[in-house]
């Protein structure tokens, strides 16, 4: 998959068939869409693409606000969000820097200089409340007479509905906020997880007898993810590795305000640093903590992982029981 950064680019604009939107968790509802569009760029011999954006539009007008609590909380960092669009048979993405220029471009110009101009677009699907332009000016209405006028195909796409509820990814926030991994699985077709490089840390856990993998986390203010997790770790082995996490700003040891993914795998005492690595999260334990000292932090820390050891250790047994077989007399009822 080819990625560019914004328009102008030659190479961005053979024709395609293409979405536009911010993608963020990428889950089934944006599956379905994808799927769409990768079918039409199938049938038309184009290549399928993305635009999306950079930051979140809402990020970039809660800033202009100085109101940081308009900005939604991310589901997703940049790269995972383009690995699923790969892993969707997306070509080409298109990340726009979501600036005030880009921001004030009227509704026409928009469809001319980067749909049609920038991008050549021969087919184009959105879903049904999408807006675009200056003031949100344009709709699934001027697109569709902006087809027209211009020769590519225009079609919107219905809302993806799991048991009455719409996909959306304000459900998948609202599951991830209340730590409902099930349910966030569910509405994104996958577990629910995060990835990044192994950095250096203040080295405080391997001191209290509890190594950890530090990953930095971009896009947390406000947090939609806080506390201790059971997790388990890829790309450190074969199979994935159980661990417990530290997702939050700790506030025992820290007063930067940065957040942090702090991960203890359990049995494994290996050099990692600039590993890429990816965190699944599978259970809360509790929220986050300030302690009055290192001793207490260090009790709790061995709280947690005996918690977490026990919670794999469940799962592991319900695992392994073996499934009983109808007898014939259960059959016939």
């Amino acid at each position: 998959m080819k990625v560019f950064r914004g328009l102008p680019n030659a190479q961005a604009g053979a024709p395609c068939a293409l979405t536009i939107g911010n993608f963020d968790g990428v889950h089934r509802g944006h599956q379905a869409l994808l799927a769409h569009v990768r079918k039409a760029a199938d049938t038309l011999g184009v290549e399928a693409a993305v635009m999306t954006f950079e930051p979140h539009p809402r990020e970039f007008f809660a800033q202009l606000s100085k109101d940081p609590s308009r900005a939604p909380t991310r589901i997703a960092n940049l790269r995972d969000k383009l690995q699923s669009l790969a892993q969707a048979g997306i070509d080409r993405v298109i990340v726009e820097h979501f600036n005030h220029p880009f921001a004030s471009l009227a509704a026409h110009d928009f469809t001319r200089k980067i749909l049609v101009e920038g991008l050549h677009v021969r087919w184009l699907m959105v879903g049904e409340d999408f807006c675009y332009g200056a003031r949100r000016a344009g709709n699934v209405q001027s697109l569709a007479q902006a087809g027209k006028e211009y020769g590519f195909t225009f079609a919107t796409m219905d809302t993806v509905v799991l048991d009455n509820m719409r996909i959306s990814s304000s459900a998948v926030r609202e599951a991830l906020a209340q730590a409902d991994f099930n349910l966030a699985q569910r509405l994104l077709g996958h577990p629910y997880s995060m990835s990044g490089h192994v950095i250096h840390g203040q080295k405080l856990g391997r001191s209290l007898g509890f190594p950890t993998l530090n990953l930095r986390v971009a896009h947390q203010r406000p947090a939609l993810l806080s506390g201790i997790f059971v997790v388990q770790v890829h790309g450190l082995g074969l199979q994935p590795l159980p661990a417990v996490a530290s997702l939050g700003f700790r506030p025992t040891v820290d007063n930067t305000g940065r957040v942090l993914l702090e991960v203890h795998v359990f049995d494994f005492d290996e050099s990692c640093y600039g590993r890429l690595v990816r965190i699944e999260f599978l259970h809360k334990l509790r929220d986050e903590q300030k302690y009055n000292d290192l001793a207490t932090l260090t009790a709790a820390i061995q709280q947690d992982a005996h918690q977490a050891r026990s919670w794999f250790a469940a799962r592991n047994a319900h695992l392994a029981k073996p499934s009983v077989k109808p007898t014939a007399a259960t059959d016939r009822i």
